[in-house]
């Protein structure tokens, strides 16, 4: 059977292993394209790999006249027009719903330790000062984890691996999440309500996922509750956040700090908040790189890699417009 023609338009740093299993079902075009490259080259794609940097919208898919499969080594789907995939029959691998496999996954939790340790301690401030050759570490002086209260909002996979990280650092832990009931909550984590979990805890956490209910779940009457000189951090997705309200906090004074790695539409120019943040020292904000370490990245491409094979091998030429057709009820 002729092999499916698959395109890898984010290639840096894909891990060998990802690409010989891959290369064992497809003729693979390992490329790193901006999005005039992948305009290009996305008529002749029957498979698209993509990671955060493209927008798969219904411009894009209107050039993929073989496109059958996107994969995307993402729980996230923020960055594909998935309504417009499904309308068009094209079957969509991810990690959504891959809880067993990504227990392993830990990169965004870590990162979202760093980012409350960097508020804290003003560490971008204080390297930055060194490197324009000061000595000042009074002007630095920050604050502990230990025997704070940290807030995590939403006790899912990644909130409730960060809230262990927490424990380890002897902190006080609530967590709110609607759907988890009080016996699914590990040892040294309260769990309470929203309102009340913003009203005690001096650092607010956010893990959940995007979807109609909670976007702008933190909005002026959350950031109103909070105590004031409260820290805020976001490792979730940008538009959970109303960032309106997000910079009147921060104006006000009612928080001290906020570390984002995501920000609402992250591929439109002009953010408030990224404006903000090139002025103020208490606003940090790194581009999505969460989940974006070696060892994550290898685990989570390499796992995807043998999706994909997977449903390349069980297609034939017969079963294929079945197939694609049926994974839009799945």
């Amino acid at each position: 059977m002729q092999k499916s023609r698959i395109l890898i338009a984010e290639s840096r740093g894909f891990p060998p292993a990802a690409l010989d299993r891959l290369s064992q079902a497809g003729l693979v075009e390992l490329a790193d394209l901006d999005r005039a490259g992948v305009e290009r080259a996305i008529p002749e794609a029957e498979v698209l790999w993509v990671r955060l940097r493209h927008r798969i919208d219904a411009a894009l898919l209107d050039r993929a006249r073989l496109l059958r499969m996107i994969a995307t080594p993402t729980t996230g789907l923020t960055h594909i027009d998935v309504e417009e995939v499904e309308r068009r029959g094209i079957e969509l691998v991810c990690l959504r719903g891959e809880t067993a496999f990504l227990n392993d996954v830990r990169a965004t939790a870590e990162h979202t330790i760093g980012l409350m340790l960097s508020l804290l301690r003003h560490i971008p401030a204080s390297a930055a000062h060194v490197r324009r050759g000061g000595w000042d570490r009074d002007r630095f002086q920050g604050g502990e984890i230990f025997s704070r209260t940290v807030g995590v909002v939403g006790y899912g996979r990644l909130g409730r691996i960060v809230a262990r990280y927490l424990r380890a650092f002897d902190a006080r832990v609530l967590a709110a999440d609607p759907n988890v009931e009080p016996d699914a909550i590990e040892p040294g984590v309260e769990l309470v309500s929203l309102s009340d979990l913003l009203r005690n805890a001096s650092m607010i956490t956010v893990h959940v996922n995007q979807c109609a209910s909670t976007r702008h779940l933190i909005g002026r009457r959350e950031f109103e509750l909070m105590q004031p000189g409260s820290w805020f951090v976001n490792t979730s997705r940008g538009e959970v956040v109303d960032e309106a309200a997000l910079l009147a906090a921060l104006d006000a004074g009612r928080l001290a700090g906020a570390a984002l790695d995501v920000i609402a539409g992250e591929h439109v120019p002009g953010s408030m908040i990224l404006e903000y943040a090139r002025h103020h020292r208490n606003v940090l904000i790194t581009p999505h790189t969460g989940g974006c370490t070696v060892e994550s990245m290898q685990k989570t491409e390499i796992f995807l890699a043998e999706k994909v094979v997977e449903r390349l091998s069980a297609e034939s030429p017969q079963s294929r417009h079945v197939l694609v057709g049926a994974a839009k009820t799945q």
